[in-house]
């Protein structure tokens, strides 16, 4: 029993990141860091609950009891990064299994997938998420798993997880539906309620938000699967160290607040940047294609955007201009991010094959902040105005 005596509230989502359970016998304000390898047993017939720390620790235990929490699932695993999740995750195939997955992902996924694909005895299909029909026609009953993403990053498509998760295991019952939800946090989608067996994220992002760890997170309510999830890592040893496991901790406290501000943000970002004629991809506008699809099946429309120059120079001379948006991969950050896909996250994707899937090479990605709006409109304006102006001075 708390403190405060018994009752029944459910609290909500933005109550319960901030509210961390552990067992501490000095009753310490913050969950302590147990930053040790190995741990003593009496003897050989009196094991204790941990013994090693790539199988188990207090700290990282801690954690995942508190993310299990937040998602609302029977099992949490934290892992080294977020691609060390999709590489557990393609551990459970097979030599001959078939995959289905998008036509836009992150290039990381793409990379893993096609080496698989090539490397691995396994067949990956990557169709367009957006046409249900196609991806439906695509599962089938040699199908053993799903691979998907929403809003893609960086074209922001969005999927029709249930309608998808629904057909998949019509079709394949043993089919895994797995979801990198990164892009939206479990405050804002729950990818396990529409049908995933898997949720997946890189808590590197938005989870613990400030871009000093690398993290991943694995979520399911299966518990064979959260077995066969737990023997991989314990086998290969990529659990999340103790120190990583805390900061990750202290990261989930701000996470509603810092959520709250930079969706905020990006919504008037993408406001403005439509609004000077820019063709911008964001679920948050009316104008984008599934609007209504996304916002059916979530609580909110993120921090991500993407938008089109028509001139890849132009792009370029863009993101050489700003002076508050940080040059550099990945997104979540407190700090607003800008970047060029072809050439930075995504330069791996053949380009013959980023032209197959419709992908601009002028695509800009703006991952937004908790700066000021109006200090992040002005940054983007003025390095904008000063592209058109070198471009202008060259000709």
């Amino acid at each position: 029993m708390s403190a405060g005596g018994d009752h029944t509230r459910k609290y909500k989502l933005q109550t319960e990141v901030v509210k961390v359970s552990y067992d501490d016998s000095w009753h310490a304000s913050c969950p302590p860091i147990y930053q040790t390898a190995t741990f003593k047993n009496p003897d050989v017939l009196h094991m204790g609950k941990y013994d090693y720390t790539r199988s188990g620790n207090p700290t990282r235990t801690i954690l995942q009891e508190h993310l299990a929490k937040i998602i609302g699932c029977k099992q949490v695993w934290v892992v080294n990064s977020g691609m060390s999740c999709l590489d557990i995750i393609t551990r459970l195939l097979k030599p001959g299994d078939e995959v289905v997955s998008g036509d836009d992902l992150y290039g990381g996924t793409d990379r893993l997938l096609t080496y698989i694909n090539n490397n691995g005895d396994i067949k990956v299909g990557h169709h367009d998420i957006t046409n249900l029909d196609l991806m439906k026609s695509k599962i089938t009953e040699n199908t053993k798993m799903v691979i998907l993403e929403s809003p893609t990053n960086p074209l922001m498509k969005i999927v029709d997880l249930k309608s998808i998760a629904e057909h998949a295991h019509k079709v394949n019952p043993q089919c895994i539906v797995v979801f990198d939800n990164t892009m939206m946090t479990p405050l804002m989608m729950k990818p396990l309620e529409l049908g995933a067996d898997i949720h997946y994220e890189s808590a590197t992002k938005y989870l613990n938000g400030h871009h000093d760890i690398m993290a991943g997170v694995l979520a399911t309510d299966n518990e064979e699967l959260a077995d066969r999830l737990f023997f991989v890592i314990n086998s290969i040893g990529s659990g999340l160290a103790p120190f990583e496991s805390w900061l990750l901790m202290r990261g989930l406290k701000t996470l509603a607040l810092r959520l709250e501000r930079q969706q905020s943000n990006c919504i008037k970002l993408a406001n403005w940047l439509e609004s000077q004629g820019f063709k911008v991809r964001y679920p948050g506008l009316k104008s984008h294609p599934q609007y209504e699809l996304h916002k059916s099946q979530t609580k909110g429309t993120g921090a991500v955007l993407s938008f089109e120059t028509g001139d890849i120079d132009l792009s370029e001379r863009i993101v050489r201009n700003v002076d508050i948006f940080g040059v550099t991969v990945s997104f979540g950050c407190v700090n607003s991010l800008i970047s060029l896909p072809c050439k930075m996250s995504h330069a791996s994707i053949d380009p013959k094959v980023r032209a197959e899937r419709g992908f601009p090479e002028d695509l800009i990605r703006v991952c937004v902040g908790i700066e000021d709006i109006d200090d992040l409109i002005f940054d983007l304006d003025h390095a904008i105005k000063q592209a058109k102006k070198e471009q202008k001075e060259r000709n």
